[in-house]
């Protein structure tokens, strides 16, 4: 079987042409887990959208138009499924001490939001990220020296379990940045999906053959009734759509929902039962551009290429091949 699966010349470094962002990521190779932090240390407006079943997310509800608060500082993307959702405290923790965050009268808080992915399957069960790793993660946030793949929030993501995680292949994190004019639209996405990664209407990663001579288009297997049982929670894409825009939040709201029909030309099956795939949209406002319809279009597109991205530059970990690794498909 062979298949197109190339993606354009990029450099992921490009993603820091929006100021004000900066990065860091944490990974646990031997537990395949680990944290990515994007960092916004003078706020962004910010927005999410959630079209999984099975999410797990943290302040969420203070994104929604009508609530108060219209900045973030931090948005957190981690593996551990709920556990991991203490990575984000140690973020707060840092950024709390840094003087960094929404100023009261009891001093500043940090608004600091996330979503998790579920990657107990892989690696060990028991290593999860902590308060301490989203720390870390947090503290080593910088502007250069992006990185694709096995790492951060990546580090354990996998795609195609329709016929269970044992031909599954593996994934990662993965990013892409377009510019028009003046105007940055980028994504960072870690994709741990229950159904196949597609491009160009095919399978380029997804279920295995248990000879690894292809894919199983897992649409066609569920349609035909041989899929596996799986249970809600167990996958789930999530990611960022970033721009130096100048956005509301209810328009930020329109971007973050647009930006999921990324999701739906590279994933198939997606916003399952089994997933709990999440959008975030952060805007900077750097500049006054605030055409809604053209930064959602082009948070679509580099969603969707971003999830390509990240197929292809995971490696073969736990006993699970990636692309490249699988030459008899590729």
């Amino acid at each position: 079987m062979t298949s197109d699966i190339s993606t354009p010349p990029y450099q992921p470094d490009r993603i820091f042409s929006i100021n004000g962002l900066k990065i860091g990521q944490a990974t646990d190779l031997q537990g395949m887990t680990g944290v990515t932090v994007l960092r916004f240390d003078n706020g962004a407006t910010c927005a999410v959208d959630v079209r999984g079943a099975a999410p797990g997310t943290r302040e969420t509800d203070l994104l929604r138009p009508e609530n108060l608060v219209d900045k973030v500082h931090a948005i957190v993307l981690g593996g551990g499924s709920a556990f991991g959702l203490a990575a984000m405290t140690g973020v707060t923790d840092c950024l709390a001490e840094q003087k960094i965050g929404f100023q009261t009268e009891g001093g500043c808080i940090p608004i600091v939001t996330g979503a998790i992915l579920y990657d107990l399957t892989i690696g060990s069960p028991d290593s999860r990220p902590d308060s301490n790793m989203g720390k870390r993660a947090a503290l080593s946030a910088s502007r250069k020296n992006l990185t694709e793949g096995n790492i951060g929030a990546g580090t354990g993501a996998t795609v195609g379990k329709v016929m269970g995680t044992e031909l599954a292949t593996k994934s990662g994190l993965g990013t892409f940045c377009l510019t028009k004019d003046n105007l940055v639209v980028a994504a960072i996405i870690a994709v741990n999906a229950w159904g196949d990664v597609i491009k160009n209407g095919k399978v380029i990663a997804g279920s295995r053959t248990p000879d690894n001579q292809g894919f199983i288009n897992s649409k066609e297997a569920i349609l035909s009734g041989r899929d596996k049982p799986a249970f809600s929670g167990q996958n789930t894409t999530i990611g960022t759509i970033i721009t130096n825009a100048t956005l509301s939040k209810s328009q930020a709201l329109k971007v973050a929902q647009m930006a999921h029909d990324g999701y739906s030309r590279a994933i198939n099956p997606v916003h399952t039962l089994y997933d709990g795939d999440t959008i975030f949209a952060a805007a900077t406002g750097e500049i006054e551009q605030s055409d809604t319809n053209l930064i959602g279009i082009m948070a679509a597109e580099v969603v969707e290429i971003a999830i390509h991205r990240a197929v292809l530059a995971a490696e073969s970990k736990a006993g699970i091949p990636a692309i490249t690794d699988l030459s008899s498909i590729t």
